[in-house]
């Protein structure tokens, strides 16, 4: 583990140009994409632009030895910026480690698309998958941030619709509170080089558009019922506000009989594991999240149709 290299990281985050005013929109996706353009993406690795339901979504393949496996991913950025692409290290890296084929799905976003759009997508792009004949205990759903949150609200809102639950959940700094009522939020704020109650707030807004937080697929960490879901892994940071999001999500699980881990890494930041080949811990959790899914993705029991995307 490498001191000098987080505090590099940390310097770096903190010393970003800090804009006078409140970013539009737009600003903000094109300053997400920027940021993000600049993670290591693993070489080995292919892309193709496809369709899951009605959504654009990024198929990530290993360009050798793959093996049968889908990942299902959502990307991060408040419900508001990001893109398959701004995932791409994450994806990357777990196709790279696993050698399952990952759909990185662009699902509508906030403001344009409040709450429950997201999730609708997400649910739409699970449907057409089983639809296709992918076996879900050969699925596993994995995000980060706002994508973290939609590991599990995906999951529940499936669960409602009538569908399977996948294999697993990885969730890497998911957002599972937008109360922002966890202890963190303010112990926190010194240490988070990325966000401040403000910026969440901000954002948060955005995307739920007046609707009440108080609400399970919106908070999940305070007010889902977990009863039956898939094993879990939680990956978060100390130097997170949303450090809580994860402690208490997994306390949930726990006392709903759910198998969950939490991983938590001292010192780093929100989404660590984007930083990839330049920091030792992110590679080391990578190596954790890949581990967890190979042991809990099963070989499908029967072939999917070759049709499937």
């Amino acid at each position: 583990m490498s001191r000098e290299q987080r505090a590099k990281i940390d310097t770096m985050l903190r010393e970003r140009p800090q804009p006078e005013g409140p970013l539009s929109v737009e600003q903000l996706r094109t300053g997400f994409a920027a940021m993000m353009a600049a993670m290591t993406v693993p070489d080995g690795i292919r892309t193709e632009d496809t369709v899951l339901g009605s959504r654009r979504a990024l198929l990530v393949e290993r360009a050798n030895d793959q093996r049968a496996g889908t990942i299902l991913y959502f990307h991060g950025g408040s419900y508001v910026v990001g893109s398959p692409e701004t995932a791409l290290s994450l994806t990357g890296s777990l196709v790279a480690r696993t050698g399952f084929r990952a759909f990185s799905l662009d699902y509508r976003l906030a403001p344009e698309h409040p709450f429950p759009a997201a999730i609708d997508d997400a649910v739409a792009a699970y449907r057409a998958l089983l639809d296709a004949g992918e076996d879900p205990a050969s699925i596993a759903f994995a995000g980060d941030s706002a994508g973290g949150g939609l590991t599990v609200t995906t999951c529940l809102a499936a669960r409602a619709a009538g569908l399977p639950a996948p294999a697993a959940i990885v969730a890497f700094s998911p957002g599972l509170d937008v109360t922002r009522t966890g202890e963190s939020m303010d112990a926190k704020e010194d240490a988070d080089p990325f966000f401040t109650r403000q910026s969440l707030e901000r954002t948060s807004a955005l995307y739920l558009a007046g609707q009440d937080p108080r609400h399970e697929l919106v908070s999940p960490a305070l007010f889902a019922d977990l009863t039956g879901f898939p094993p879990m892994l939680l990956q978060v940071g100390t130097n997170e506000v949303l450090l809580d999001d994860s402690t208490r999500m997994a306390e949930r699980a726990r006392a709903a009989g759910v198998d969950v881990i939490l991983d938590v890494t001292a010192d780093v930041p929100h989404v660590f594991q984007a930083f990839t080949g330049v920091l030792d811990e992110a590679d080391d959790a990578l190596d954790r999240a890949a581990f967890f899914l190979t042991q809990r993705l099963v070989r499908p029991r029967s072939a999917v149709r070759a049709d499937v995307p």
